[in-house]
């Protein structure tokens, strides 16, 4: 049976005479979609487990509050997101959208992540602390694109990664305007909806020659 660390996990130990990887990994993906569709507070307990084909007692064995399981579900998105989005300083561009085929390709992502933000005063479990480690190390690495002279100077980093991250959420953020493109948007595809946010940031931040 798989090990748990998770603040609010009940040890696997404890859950005797199941074959825990099938329904611990039943309940997180049916919690998945009920926090992205619904928020934390939002969300119950009970429609998770009739999702993942088990019952709400068993849910509590394994997490032993429902902000116990979004802290676990924040936190594999989150590690998701740092390893899926690895920053090159010298291609600002590429990053951006390598960040926008991430939430492209995953919409429940931006929601989950987002309803933590506006629910909760501190991200969840040890989520705060694997974001600020890969904030510092994102800004070490643009501080010594500066000093080499790949990345102007004249930028400071926080302002630099700020607005990077933002471009590459323009529609992840704003639905109703992606929507609103697919009609009405010279060339309505989701490709010229990423061309327009790289050129934007290679523009800002263009490559090294």
């Amino acid at each position: 049976m798989p090990s748990s660390t998770d603040p609010g996990q009940t040890s696997d130990a404890a859950i005797a005479g199941e074959s825990a990887d099938s329904t611990r990994q039943r309940i997180v993906a049916a919690a998945e979609e009920e926090f992205a569709r619904h928020g934390i507070a939002g969300a119950r307990v009970d429609r998770i487990a009739k999702q993942a084909r088990t019952s709400k007692e068993r849910v509590y064995a394994y997490f032993r509050s429902k902000e116990a399981l979004y802290a676990h579900v924040a936190e594999r998105e989150t590690t998701a997101l740092v390893e899926a989005t690895q920053l090159d300083p010298t291609d600002l561009p590429g990053y951006v959208g390598t960040l926008f085929d991430h939430f492209t390709a995953r919409p429940d992502h931006y929601r989950l992540i987002t309803w933590g933000r506006l629910e909760l005063v501190e991200p969840a479990g040890s989520t705060a602390g694997r974001l600020q480690g890969t904030i510092a190390g994102k800004l070490d690495q643009l501080r010594d694109a500066q000093r080499t002279g790949l990345l102007d100077p004249a930028w400071d980093p926080v302002d630099v990664l700020a607005l990077i991250n933002q471009i590459a959420m323009t529609w992840a953020g704003q639905p109703e305007i992606a929507a609103a493109a697919a009609d009405q948007a010279v060339a309505p595809s989701i490709a010229a909806r990423r061309a327009a946010l790289v050129a934007a940031v290679e523009r800002m931040f263009p490559r090294p020659d």
